[in-house]
């Protein structure tokens, strides 16, 4: 994977390059968090390793531009932190759209388990999306074609390619429409069976 580390510490940021290109990643070493912006902002990575307490623009700050950013592809961002970060802090993290945390000093192995998770999440991600964009569906009854050529539900479609189930229900409009439709045929609805 490529990945963009913002670190500030020169000594850190080599350590944590030298250990991510032990493992085979792509590295690109950005010693602020307003330089990792520019260089993400110019070319999107879809991992990035942050340390939190940084000069002008923090590691949360950059997580909550890169989740603002329009048209980009899902990023996985792993923020640094002290071994003694409180859980107040960690919480206004995940609030700011941090996915993964490594304390300092790193850990190598802590690091492979986290790049893994990353890479499981963006593999999901990147199904989702291409689910989303790709999905040929009938404009008038709403079934889905798959590769066989064969029409089926929405429904059985996704379930077959996600695992996910749908409960239905019905919508305040289609109920009036439905509603409507039972009053013009002489259909009504007794109170009890409301």
């Amino acid at each position: 994977m490529k990945i963009l580390i913002a670190e500030d510490d020169p000594v850190s940021a080599k350590v944590l390059q030298l250990t991510l290109q032990h493992y085979g990643h792509e590295v690109i070493v950005a010693a602020s968090g307003s330089e990792a912006w520019e260089i993400f902002n110019a070319e999107p990575v879809r991992v990035i390793v942050s340390d939190w307490m940084m000069p002008g623009l923090d590691g949360l700050e950059l997580c909550q531009k890169v989740r603002v950013r329009p048209k980009t592809e899902y990023t996985y961002f792993i923020l640094l932190t002290a071994i003694h970060t409180g859980r107040d802090n960690l919480k206004h993290a995940m609030d700011a759209g941090v996915d993964d945390f490594l304390t300092k000093p790193l850990d190598r192995e802590a690091i492979l388990m986290r790049l893994r998770v990353a890479e499981r999440i963006l593999e999901f991600t990147t199904q989702i999306r291409m689910l989303k964009q790709l999905i040929p569906i009938c404009m008038y009854c709403k079934r889905v074609r798959d590769d066989s050529n064969y029409w089926d539900q929405v429904e059985n479609y996704i379930h077959e390619h996600t695992g996910s189930n749908f409960s239905h229900g019905i919508c305040p409009a289609c109920f009036d429409t439905q509603m409507g439709n039972l009053t013009r045929t002489g259909l009504t609805i007794s109170p009890a069976a409301e």
